[in-house]
């Protein structure tokens, strides 16, 4: 798919009460002669202070024509990374699938939001259903892909719950301390590939 441009800037990420320790290192990165309205790509986001404060910063972006479509297709990408997980423990139990399938195709204009709430309830039972494991928060990230309504914010909230849950998933497949952070890492880096997947730069 065409990537876009997401951008924000530090007037806006202040706005939305960016934590201040972040945001100080993103502006030291940045260097003095940034204007507090400048334009900053959300890949420089990711590049400077990683995966999770690139996908916090979706609340603060300018907005997009596209971009509400690309944050539930990165929502849905996300939750169906760690959808072995559930599917390994539950074969049977075809709920998140399709609600990961039901957020592609709300986002492509396929299928209403009311259909979309009703795959994405189903995920949540299934998630409720599931033991307090990894299969548990990889369906609550196709939950979470599914659940949010069509407000501008929805999207960007969407993508960032799926991927918090997701990184759990993956984490929660460790068996010792030291699995569960190489797991929750490797979750982050394979979640960095999705957002560049998505976002484009300017020429």
């Amino acid at each position: 798919m065409k990537k876009i441009v997401l951008v924000t800037s530090l007037y806006r990420l202040r706005k939305c009460h960016a934590c201040s320790g972040r945001y100080d290192y993103l502006v030291s990165k940045l260097g003095p002669e940034w204007g507090d309205k400048d334009d900053i790509n959300l890949l420089d986001i990711l590049k400077h202070n990683g995966t999770a404060d690139c996908l916090w910063a979706l609340c603060a972006v300018v907005k997009h024509p596209e971009a509400d479509r690309v944050m539930r297709l990165m929502a849905a990408d996300f939750a169906e990374a760690v959808l072995p997980i559930f599917e390994k423990k539950y074969p049977s139990d075809d709920r998140p699938r399709k609600a990961i399938e039901a957020a592609r195709k709300f986002a492509n204009g396929e299928i209403t939001a009311q259909e979309r709430a009703a795959a994405g309830a189903a995920a949540w039972d299934a998630a409720g259903a599931a033991a307090r494991d990894a299969a548990r928060a990889a369906a609550w990230a196709a939950a979470w892909a599914a659940a949010r309504d069509a407000a501008w914010t929805a999207a960007g909230d969407a993508a960032r719950d799926a991927a918090w849950a997701a990184a759990g998933a993956a984490a929660g497949a460790g068996a010792r301390d030291a699995a569960r952070d190489a797991a929750r890492d490797a979750a982050w880096d394979a979640q960095a590939e999705i957002i560049r997947k998505y976002l484009g730069r300017t020429p």
